[in-house]
């Protein structure tokens, strides 16, 4: 283990306020089930699975041996024109996991390079029908699609885009299904907003519907603080997609993986889409990877022409890296074996009435769930740093890791996680949000 760094400067930390960081560091040393170890020695309780992606806990003894097992015997394989069996043998589990017939598996390397790898996939395959007018890609506003600039074209966070100048061309927006009037304090997905998905329609109207290759959408938008689909949106928006031949991709990239209970939102939902982005929790989040999970209508389209021919010019170099594949078998492998799935669907009740507990506490204007994930939306205030920030940074020295986005707080623990830690987490955001001012 390294002893804590003494000189900060070096590091660009994403995502961070550096300056206020490197003024009181967080630094965590070590991981081990539910809990991490500062470099104090505090041990700090996950509340949020990493980054949304340890959902099976930190350094679990299968992932940790396959690892182990796979960097001493085949540390790199190209991907370009070459295969491994670790490959296939995950490309064929995840497969098998994945809703309808998204039988194949584009591998990548994280979120962004999944969404990025959807649009292009989505883009060429309009072409490769001989439909190539289909340019236009829809997202939605408040979406999170990644850092790449397809992603966050797509994506409707203003503060990720407004540095960047130009995005790509041709993309509009869904509005987001934030309503507050109507659906506060929701159990679940929300009563009311189905009707939004009829914007697409509109949108339909305004481009022309053979101009439009994809819609994007997250099933669950996490990084923006937590906002489910309301009941019946996402069919609505399979079912207009379906009826003007436009593809429709899901980001399960947090939903993915037992975070609501089931393997995927699509099936927790009944609504399969035509591609699929996962990362996090593929592998644990021990070693970096994501996918473009696709129908088999969309992969069949690319398998024309001459066989010597490459069907598709795009990829990474560390496209299916032989330690991700083996991190995400034994990842795989780890929830079956312990049904983690399964378990998150039975705790998911418990989470649920736990953090709605929260209800009437000072400057709690809304509380939103699904699966294992809840997050906690406090009332703004006229001052630099926001309540929730305030929070999530009383909590870590109290030993809980939660985080915020904005004024909302949210979290998302591993689904090892015990009812008694649940209990912690939501009596040391009671504590602290009595105390913010």
């Amino acid at each position: 283990m390294l002893d804590a760094p003494t000189n900060l400067d070096a590091l660009w930390l994403p995502f961070t306020a550096n300056r206020q960081f490197r003024a009181t560091p967080r630094m965590l040393v070590s991981a081990k089930g539910m809990y991490y170890t500062d470099d104090r020695g505090q041990q700090v309780l996950d509340a949020c699975a990493g980054l949304w992606c340890v959902n099976a806990g930190h350094a679990r003894p299968r992932i940790v041996e396959a690892v182990q097992k796979a960097v001493a015997t085949l540390d790199f394989a190209p991907s370009f024109q070459m295969g491994h069996p670790l490959a296939f043998e995950a490309a064929n589990r995840v497969a098998r996991l994945a809703p309808g017939n998204l039988n194949h598996v584009f591998f990548c390397n994280s979120g962004s390079e999944a969404g990025d790898s959807a649009l292009k996939i989505a883009l060429a395959y309009h072409r490769q029908r001989g439909d190539a007018a289909r340019t236009k890609l829809i997202g939605r506003e408040r979406g999170y699609h990644g850092v790449g600039f397809g992603g966050m074209s797509v994506g409707g966070i203003a503060g990720n885009r407004k540095l960047y100048g130009n995005m790509l061309g041709n993309v509009d927006h869904l509005p987001h299904t934030h309503d507050p009037a109507r659906n506060a304090f929701s159990r679940g997905q929300p009563e009311h907003g189905a009707e939004l998905a009829d914007a697409l329609e509109r949108i339909v109207a305004l481009h022309d519907a053979s101009t439009i290759a994809a819609v994007i959408v997250e099933p669950l938008a996490g990084s923006t603080g937590v906002l489910p689909a309301p009941k019946g949106y996402l069919q609505r928006l399979r079912d207009i997609c379906t009826a003007h031949g436009i593809l429709l991709i899901f980001d399960e990239v947090i939903t993915g993986f037992g975070r609501l209970g089931a393997s995927f939102a699509a099936e927790k939902y009944g609504v399969v889409p035509d591609i699929m982005t996962v990362a996090k929790g593929i592998t644990n989040g021990t070693v970096p990877m994501g996918a473009a999970i696709v129908s088999d209508t969309v992969f069949d389209a690319f398998m024309q022409g001459p066989p010597e021919a490459i069907d598709l010019p795009h990829g990474y170099t560390y496209s299916a890296h032989p330690i991700a594949c083996a991190a995400a078998i034994a990842t795989l492998d780890t929830y079956a074996e312990e049904h983690l799935f399964e378990r998150a669907a039975v705790l998911a009740p418990y989470l649920e009435e736990a953090v709605h507990g929260l209800r009437g506490l000072p400057h709690v204007t809304d509380i939103r769930n699904e699966g294992l994930v809840a997050a906690v939306e406090l009332e703004p205030r006229n001052a630099p740093v926001s309540r929730a920030y305030e929070v999530f940074d009383r909590a870590f020295h109290k030993g809980v890791l939660v985080r915020y986005t904005g004024d909302t707080i949210a979290f998302s623990p591993p689904l090892i996680v015990e009812k008694a830690e649940i209990d912690r987490i939501v009596e040391t955001l009671a504590e602290l949000i009595r105390k913010v001012a």
